[in-house]
């Protein structure tokens, strides 16, 4: 793995999703379907042609299309794919993940993209999150191009309840909750109790640690979102190591039925399986996930622009060249 931009260790909730999507693939291709790799999505812009005062719109030459064909000439075997997750049953996405898939270098790695990021959408500033809410994934992915200057390939859509039920299907899972949390909302018809340490969870209450954000009083992570991804990361890759074992193996069939309740996706199951099996070869070691880097200033994230940047040709880049700060459209 390139190494210029120091590796945050975190790991988010949609993680575990994605690896459920391929455990759901293997299954489908053991009965009916073979493997074909993913076509990418057409990204290369309309080219608008310059204008010049005398003589109006002229092609380019030669050498200039050369130069925007080498911009945006893509990488073999490099996906991009947005991960979102409804919560709450509100309608709205309050976890999106894009993760870059390259199979030819052999790595994953998904990055957070915070709910309350500034982004314009339909002409207004707006938090990311809403873009689902007013155009559905179509939008949310057109959005998160736009803003990071590359193309997401494909999309993935996840219920919160499919977490609730992929961790009672492995039996629950032993996580050591960071904070004491002491939450009641009777709108939602929700309590949160937990004391800090080491305990078993069943799905509905590992539901319940990674939606808590605050104490009433107030106290809890101090951070709110920022300590809620944390703890959704630190947990979910627990559970992806767990559902990622042999065991897991005869418990393929729930799977399924999770996978097709819960889950909405453009990829086909022949793309999944394509794309399990590569997964699957990676081996652990080579997936990686952080956030997308910014600063909270009241109503939003601004994120850090050189740091997203650099990220983006580090990590999620499908294109042979790196990408240019012009190519970014981050909101400042």
């Amino acid at each position: 793995m390139p190494s210029r931009l120091r590796r945050r260790k975190r790991k988010p909730w949609g993680l575990t999703l994605v690896l459920l999507l391929v455990l759901i693939a293997l299954t489908y291709a053991t009965v009916r379907v073979y493997l074909r790799a993913p076509e990418q999505t057409a990204d290369i812009p309309t080219i608008t042609q310059p204008a010049t005062p005398s003589s109006g719109s002229q092609d380019l030459s030669e050498e200039e299309a050369e130069v925007l064909r080498s911009h945006y000439e893509r990488k073999p075997g490099f996906y991009t794919i947005l991960v979102s997750g409804v919560d709450d049953g509100n309608g709205g996405s309050d976890t999106n993940i894009l993760v870059a898939v390259d199979t030819e270098n052999n790595y994953i790695y998904g990055v957070s993209i915070p709910r309350d990021t500034k982004a314009s959408i339909n002409g207004k500033n707006r938090k990311i999150n809403f873009a689902y809410n007013s155009g559905g994934m179509e939008l949310m992915a057109e959005t998160v191009a736009h803003q990071l200057g590359i193309p997401v390939d494909y999309t993935v859509l996840v219920d919160l309840r499919a977490f609730q039920a992929l961790v009672d299907t492995i039996g629950g899972v032993d996580f050591y909750i960071p904070v004491n949390m002491d939450y009641d909302d009777p709108y939602q018809n929700l309590s949160i109790h937990f004391s800090k340490g080491m305990r078993h969870l069943t799905g509905s209450e590992a539901l319940k640690v990674v939606r808590f954000r605050h104490n009433n009083d107030g106290s809890g992570y101090g951070s709110e979102d920022i300590g809620r991804m944390q703890t959704q990361q630190d947990f979910l890759k627990a559970v992806a190591k767990q559902t990622l074992t042999p065991a897991s193996l005869t418990k393929l069939d729930s799977f399924c039925k999770i996978f097709q309740q819960y889950v909405k996706t453009d990829l086909t199951v022949r793309n999944l399986v394509w794309l399990g099996g590569e997964v699957i070869g990676m081996g652990a070691e080579n997936i990686d996930f952080c956030t997308l880097p910014g600063e909270w200033k009241s109503p939003y994230i601004y994120l850090n622009s050189e740091e997203v940047l650099a990220l983006v040709n580090q990590y999620l880049n499908p294109y042979v060249e790196d990408r240019l700060p012009e190519d970014l459209n981050i909101l400042t």
